[in-house]
């Protein structure tokens, strides 16, 4: 997904505690750098900052991070040369989005994924009733009419 100009992750949406990969091929890459540094943080304190090294591919620069808890990632890009590609002073910032804890199963022995004995006999009793069922449908009405006739076998 691109979300600027020369810049693409391999994610549609950032998601907190992930891992991503990010390419790059902006003005360093354009340029023939050598080597591209991505310097990256996280909230808008920039809080656990760190610096990745990106390897140069025919695509681009690319590196590969652990997203931390924030609310964004804030990211630039420096070569070896000293240079900043930090989107004209304001930087690369882009939200995360938090983990969505509500559709997510819980390994506990309540479930039946954890459980596949309780899954089992449920479903035979599914099976029991259903036969049952079957069986009262098609034969009560005939035993009531009278019109049930045992087959001799011989």
């Amino acid at each position: 997904m691109e979300l600027t100009k020369n810049i693409f992750f391999n994610t549609d949406k950032l998601v907190e505690n992930s891992k991503i990969k990010i390419s790059y091929t902006g003005k360093f890459f354009q340029d023939g750098s050598e080597e591209v540094s991505l310097h990256y943080g996280f909230g808008l304190n920039w809080d656990n900052v760190n610096d990745a090294k990106m390897e140069k591919t025919e695509l681009g620069f690319q590196a590969e991070i652990q997203l931390s808890e924030g609310d964004s990632f804030n990211f630039c890009f420096n070569n070896n040369v000293g240079e900043w590609d930090n989107n004209d002073g304001n930087n690369y910032i882009f939200p995360i989005e938090k983990i969505q804890t509500d559709l997510m199963v819980l390994n506990n022995e309540e479930t039946s994924i954890a459980r596949p004995r309780k899954l089992r006999r449920s479903y035979i009793w599914s099976k029991k009733v259903r036969l049952a069922v079957y069986k009262i449908i098609t034969y009560l009405p005939k035993i009531i009419s009278g019109n049930y006739k045992r087959k001799i076998t011989e």
